[in-house]
């Protein structure tokens, strides 16, 4: 999802552009990770196993993806004089929170996803230390399955809906991650963690009425908790991230969410 914004973001800014999915390239395997990168400039590591649930009994093929695939590219980047910018995750964090975490916030994650997520970052810093880690959360867009354009969908095929409203964080537009990313890569942006989600906070409560609002649906939307949902892995209830990094860097921050999911609903909720 992510990947199929970012080709079109940076050949706009002026990038020549290899898009490598995953018939193309296979992360876990270090020498294609070295072919694939060589004569590259820049490495954009949008690759990641996000099946969160199926992570907590699948932890080692996450691994593979989430960290083994990270570090190979950062070597590979490092081997090819590349700058690597890796994509990385709320859930390192615990949710525990009750303000945005800072960039260098203790990485406490609760879960099998988390766990790998925090690996591939401490890999990537390892292998590249001047690769720019950016972690993002509550990711929609066009180009794949995501919040908005389920609860559309089933707005319009349900009386009402139930969305926990017990859990906090940042939608963020892919399009706008993708940007966000060109531009830190455009002001050489200094080697480290860089927070890369959308300003202000919401529920996915409210998040869930602002898209069936959109949708031009009337459903009804009730509250619920994460306590109603036994889901094999826990989920952050706070996932705010801060952008003072992204600022001192002279990168201006994503825009509040909600005015970036006016944007975006068009082409988000019109995606075939």
């Amino acid at each position: 999802m992510l990947g199929q914004d970012l080709v079109p973001a940076a050949t706009a800014a002026g990038h020549h552009v290899t898009g490598a999915g995953r018939e193309t390239l296979d992360v876990t395997d270090a020498a294609a990770a070295l072919a694939a990168v060589a004569g590259h400039d820049v490495v954009v590591n949008c690759a990641a196993w996000t099946a969160v649930d199926a992570a907590e009994s699948h932890e080692a093929d996450a691994f593979a993806v989430n960290a083994t695939g990270a570090a190979n590219l950062a070597r590979a980047a490092a081997a090819a004089g590349a700058r690597l910018v890796h994509v990385s995750t709320d859930y390192v964090f615990d949710g525990d929170a009750t303000e945005p975490y800072a960039e260098d916030a203790p990485v406490r994650p609760g879960s099998a996803y988390g766990r790998t997520k925090a690996a591939g970052e401490w890999a990537v810093r390892a292998e590249a230390p001047d690769a720019l880690v950016v972690r993002t959360a509550w990711l929609y867009g066009a180009g794949g399955r995501c919040f908005p354009r389920t609860i559309a969908r089933v707005a319009g095929e349900r009386d009402r809906l139930s969305v926990v409203d017990d859990q906090t964080g940042q939608p963020t537009w892919t399009a706008d991650l993708a940007d966000l990313i060109v531009r830190l890569v455009a002001a050489d942006a200094p080697g480290g963690v860089y927070h890369g989600t959308s300003s202000g906070q919401v529920t996915w409560w409210g998040f869930a009425r602002e898209v069936v609002a959109a949708a031009g649906h009337a459903t009804p939307v009730d509250t619920t908790t994460s306590a109603e949902y036994r889901l094999p892995a826990p989920r952050p209830a706070y996932s705010v991230l801060g952008h003072d990094r992204l600022r001192a860097a002279g990168v201006e921050p994503i825009g509040d969410w909600a005015e970036r999911w006016r944007a975006a609903a068009p082409a988000v909720l019109g995606a075939g």
